[in-house]
This record gives C-alpha cells, sequence and structure tokens, in this order.
C-alpha cells in the first residue's frame, strides 16, 4: 500500500461504539467470575484480563467523548494511572479508593502480569476490589457517554 496511509484499528470509532464494547467486556468479565473455581487463583486470570480491558476501554470511551484524539488515547497504552488522570483532568469524578486502584494496577503491571505470569497470580488486586472499579468506572462513564 505504497502512498496510502493504513488507519489504525478503532481509529473511527464513536465514543459509544467503544462505551459499548466496555460493556460487553463488562459483561464477560462478571460471566468469568461467576465460573472461577475456588482455590484455583488461575480461574480468575479471565475473568481480570477482561476486567481491566473493560477498565481501559471505558476510560478511552470517556476521553474520547471529551474531545481527546484516538491516537493520544491509544497512545496511553495499558497505563490505567494515565487513563485515570487525564479522565479526571476532563471532568471524570471517581472515588479516591479507585483513583489509587487503578494507579496501582498500573504499578503492579497486572495488565501483563493477567496475561503472562501465573506464578504472580499473588500480586494481583483483590478480585472483589478489581470488579469494584470496573463498576464505578463503568457506570460514571456509561451516565457520561449514554446513547
Amino acid at each position: 500500500m505504497e502512498g496510502k496511509t493504513r488507519k489504525y484499528p478503532g481509529e473511527a470509532a464513536s465514543p459509544l461504539s467503544i462505551r459499548q464494547l466496555a460493556d460487553e467486556y463488562r459483561t464477560a468479565a462478571h460471566s468469568l467470575f461467576a465460573q472461577r473455581r475456588k482455590r484455583k487463583p488461575l480461574s480468575l486470570a479471565p475473568c481480570r484480563l477482561s476486567a481491566i480491558h473493560a477498565v481501559e476501554l471505558y476510560l478511552n470511551a470517556f476521553l474520547l467523548y471529551r474531545g481527546r484524539d484516538a491516537s493520544s488515547v491509544r497512545g496511553l497504552q495499558h497505563n490505567l494511572a494515565a487513563h485515570a488522570d487525564l479522565a479526571k483532568e476532563a471532568g471524570l469524578v471517581l472515588k479516591k479508593l479507585t483513583t489509587r486502584h487503578l494507579h496501582a494496577i498500573n504499578t503492579n503491571r497486572e495488565y501483563l502480569v493477567s496475561r503472562y505470569s501465573p506464578e504472580l497470580t499473588a500480586t494481583h488486586s483483590n478480585i472483589s476490589r478489581l470488579l469494584a472499579t470496573l463498576d464505578e468506572v463503568g457506570n460514571k462513564v456509561t451516565k457520561a457517554v449514554a446513547t
């Protein structure tokens, strides 16, 4: 494709469509939580990954809704602390505990650990805290980025 610039997947997605995608990952995270096996921490890995991805998508949707361009949002990669800080600057009000948790997820590299490091499951956030973070972010972004 000489002379043509390839668009990045999702470049033209609307804030609403990104939020709707986040809704699906949120639903999946809760379903996967219900399927966990007691005393099998690895059985929570798919739930964790879906929850973290949903949070990232919700924050992306909010930032796009507030006028950030897609390439700058994409440039945040999986840094939920940066997402949270920019979303706060753009008017998203989260509980202090939730903001601290988003920073901890980033500091502990939970996105990568949940994907690639089964030996580090002990470093994960408490699953109830993760789902509470997901639900708070999801509820607040859904109110802002409504249909």
